[in-house]
């Protein structure tokens, strides 16, 4: 099953998306087990929004062997082989959905840079748990591009603005209940010509022992969602297009705009 979240008449509805339409629903599948459908819009020209707004925003970094690999050639003192797993936050104001516009904001110069991500969405409350009740308390999967301005990154001595600036995190564009996550691939593609491509489940750490790790300390709430990391980057410029698909979930797509020029 397919569930979004949706503009519609002015309001945030969720929907649950068929081959042609999608069915709007009276209420969110990740707060009631059963709710009514009231009505249904075209999927061609519907407006995606983030298909969760996160209570808590978790992300994971350098979480796949070769990322590791490739940014300790590149010097990065940080890139080493973890050997538990340690999670990082991002903030929901970086959020935005399929179709909407990444904006580089205009002083950012150097490397603006795309990572291709699975992302976990949590349905149920988890404090202290087990591999295995983590495993059932994923919800769902959706799709996410973790927009990073290197040069910030590097004068700045936390992420507020290199990875956490509006527009820098699209999600979407729906959450997949009925799939294998970590047996899919990976593609990035970048005005059609694929950039990376990866099996999605070639991690250090899966999502289940995140949350494990996780839940030791922090209690881990419906609609909260974990981002897992990327294998590989790129750069991107304004008038492009990116697309990270995943398959056997869907493919996120946005254009990316100078700010100011939003056209």
């Amino acid at each position: 099953m397919r569930y979004a979240r949706l503009a519609v008449g002015g309001r945030a509805v969720w929907g649950r998306v068929g081959e042609q339409d999608i069915e709007l629903l009276s209420s969110s599948p990740l707060e009631e087990a059963d709710f009514d459908v009231i009505g249904s819009v075209p999927r061609a020209g519907a407006h995606w929004l983030p298909p969760v707004v996160p209570p808590v925003f978790y992300a994971v970094g350098m979480n796949y062997p070769r990322h590791i690999e490739h940014a300790a050639e590149l010097g990065n003192a940080a890139a080493v082989m973890p050997d538990r797993p340690e999670v990082g936050y991002r903030a929901n104001n970086a959020l935005t959905g399929h179709l909407s516009p990444i904006v580089k904001p205009a002083e950012v110069e150097g490397r603006f840079e795309a990572e291709p991500e699975l992302v976990a969405v949590i349905g149920r409350t988890l404090r202290h748990a087990t591999y295995e009740e983590a495993r059932k308390s994923v919800f769902g999967w959706t799709i996410g591009n973790d927009i990073s301005a290197r040069t910030w990154q590097h004068q700045d001595r936390t992420f507020w603005r290199s990875k956490n600036s509006d527009t820098f995190k699209p999600m979407g564009p729906w959450i997949e209940t009925d799939v294998d996550a970590l047996a899919q691939t990976t593609t990035l593609r970048v005005n059609g010509e694929v950039r990376a491509a990866f099996p999605t489940g070639d991690m250090v750490f899966d999502p289940f022992d995140y949350l494990v790790e996780i839940t030791k300390h922090n209690t881990v709430q419906p609609g909260d969602v974990l981002w897992m990391g990327a294998e590989s980057t790129c750069q991107l410029a304004p008038g492009d297009t990116v697309e990270v698909e995943i398959s056997g979930i869907g493919v996120l797509s946005n254009p990316v705009h100078l700010e100011g020029n939003q056209r």
